[in-house]
């Protein structure tokens, strides 16, 4: 009979998960991963190819908690649907920097982060505002910036402004932004 595995494929990408949001995915290699799952590299080597793959692995993981996130902003009803995907975003920033790190302040060639929520507010924006795509995709990413500028300042410790603050902040710019571009309906 076969030995049984004791380090499983899903302890290692959750343990990588909890490395990467303690303290970065810099933190993350394969003797640092080992221990802190309590067994040698064999265990890591025989669940994926090379580090390449535990990192991609990792990388969906990572996204698929900040679209988690995102969704849970959205259900709480706090905020219109278009506003509590931008607030999650500086929330998802304040709450989990590390990961904010690395999906949005890490470089990168072409590929860019195209991501659920990017479509999701885009479509928000049409349903809610009667925007076209691309007047919806445009205003979008104006407000991404400004949102994203917010993020970072506190994931970098620039600032940390109260939670109403931000918030009409971000309020005052959408409407700002909207009647640059003749109003929403």
């Amino acid at each position: 009979m076969p030995a049984k595995k004791l380090i499983t494929r899903q302890k290692i990408i959750d343990t990588a998960f909890q490395i990467v949001q303690m303290d970065g995915m810099d933190s993350l290699n394969m003797r640092n991963l080992a221990k802190m799952c309590n067994c040698s590299t064999q265990p890591i080597y025989l669940s994926f190819k090379n580090a390449e793959e535990l990192k991609s692995v990792l990388e969906r993981k990572i996204a698929e908690e900040f679209e988690n996130f995102i969704n849970i902003q959205i259900s709480a009803g706090e905020f219109p649907e278009y506003k509590a995907i931008g607030m999650g975003y500086i929330k998802f920033a304040v709450e989990q920097p590390e990961l904010f790190k690395y999906l949005f302040m890490r470089k990168r060639g072409n590929e860019g982060y195209g991501n659920e929520s990017f479509d999701k507010a885009i479509f928000s924006i049409m349903k809610n505002y009667g925007l076209y795509k691309n007047d919806a995709a445009k205003l979008h990413a104006e407000m991404w910036v400004f949102v994203h500028g917010i993020a970072t300042m506190f994931v970098t410790g620039y600032l940390n402004w109260d939670w109403q603050t931000v918030s009409e902040m971000v309020s005052d710019v959408f409407r700002g932004l909207t009647a640059k571009n003749g109003g929403c309906k």
